[in-house]
């Protein structure tokens, strides 16, 4: 049975990687020029910088034992030190609240080493970058299924699985068409930070922890609306990061953005702030492969996610989702992308061994 995977997110990849482990046929195809998804960490000297997902918490089983089974180390998150509170009107007080990120973890070489580790133990022709899907289509007789990529090349496989957000997955053309029962569950499924944007300064020194700050902060004036420390394990160069809460349309002149960033973080952090290194600025709102005009609305909770009906048992079960916006437990987490990775492979397993019964 030949499975095709869909997205080289997180889950794609561990799925890839354990289909590769248990000997089994599958290839993986990946829209973007690089594998991760909505994982990116950017790299300065010797720091790596998270511009998606960074953290990672107890209690969560499958990234934990991913990152023991590939021989990774995980470090926590620093918290020592004072919040900084922002008010509407620019004034800034100290020691105000405490951070919500302590006893959360990261990983040594930010998210992107799990990728990248990953990656590395795919072989080369069992995976592809700039492999945009645009058609999917089953025969007629059922026992099969093509994939038309944008350049025109076609795979066939046994199973297609979807590792994309299903709001990017509604875009690809299928032959026959899903119901629109289908269409609209993967329409109303809301692709988690998918409308977020993330800004990282660089500094050759921590110079809030020298002045007793955690590098937490919080404002309601912006544009960061919430401010951690972002610096790498041990050594420098060491940073500061911001989850930016101005909506999409109020963002989209950079330039203008990364003054008005600069200028929160002298606000914040003193003139110290003023001239970092490198700031890294990441708007996943008009990342193609991320984002749909759905999601430029904000979103003030986290969804309830799960799989829903209407998106079950698509095409005697040769079409299916795995991403982390499917998960039931740990939806739109980086666990929540193993979860869903994990219940795949055991429809998968099961389908194959109850195959086997029926033919042995």
């Amino acid at each position: 049975m030949r499975v095709l995977i869909i997205g080289g997110g997180l889950s794609g990849l561990a799925l890839a990687h354990a289909l590769e482990v248990k000997g089994q046929d599958y290839a993986l195809v990946e829209a973007r020029a690089r594998f991760g998804g909505r994982i990116k960490t950017e790299h300065l000297d010797a720091g790596y910088f998270d511009m998606g997902p960074a953290w990672f918490w107890p209690g969560q089983p499958h990234i934990a034992a991913l990152i023991e089974q590939l021989g990774l180390e995980k470090f926590d998150q620093f918290s020592a030190g004072d919040l900084i509170y922002e008010n509407e009107t620019g004034q800034v007080q100290r020691g105000r609240g405490f951070s919500s990120m302590q006893g959360s973890w990261r990983l040594k070489g930010g998210l992107g080493k799990l990728i990248d580790t990953l990656v590395e133990k795919l072989p080369k022709n069992r995976r592809q970058l700039n492999a945009v899907v645009t058609h999917i289509s089953q025969s007629h007789a059922g026992n099969g299924i093509t994939v038309t990529l944008a350049n025109g090349d076609k795979i066939r496989a046994d199973r297609v699985i979807l590792s994309i957000p299903p709001r990017i997955a509604a875009n690809i053309t299928f032959d026959p068409a899903l119901p629109e029962q289908t269409l609209a569950a993967m329409q109303n499924v809301p692709t988690w930070m998918a409308g977020q944007a993330k800004a990282i300064a660089v500094y050759d020194t921590p110079f809030w922890r020298e002045e007793g700050l955690s590098g937490d902060g919080q404002s309601r004036l912006g544009p960061m609306v919430e401010i951690h420390d972002a610096s790498p394990a041990t050594g420098g160069p060491y940073a500061l990061f911001g989850f930016i809460g101005s909506p999409p349309q109020a963002r989209m002149d950079e330039n203008t953005l990364r003054q008005h960033l600069i200028a929160q973080l002298t606000r914040l952090f003193g003139s110290k702030a003023t001239t970092p290194k490198q700031l890294f600025l990441k708007d996943w709102a008009f990342d193609p492969y991320t984002s749909t005009e759905a999601d430029l609305a904000p979103m003030y909770a986290h969804p309830t996610y799960g799989y829903p009906h209407h998106m079950t048992d698509l095409w005697d079960n040769q079409l299916r989702f795995s991403g982390s916006e499917v998960a039931p437990e740990f939806g739109g987490y980086i666990e929540g992308a193993l979860e869903a990775k994990e219940n795949t492979l055991k429809s998968l397993e099961s389908e194959k061994e109850g195959n086997h019964y029926a033919t042995g």
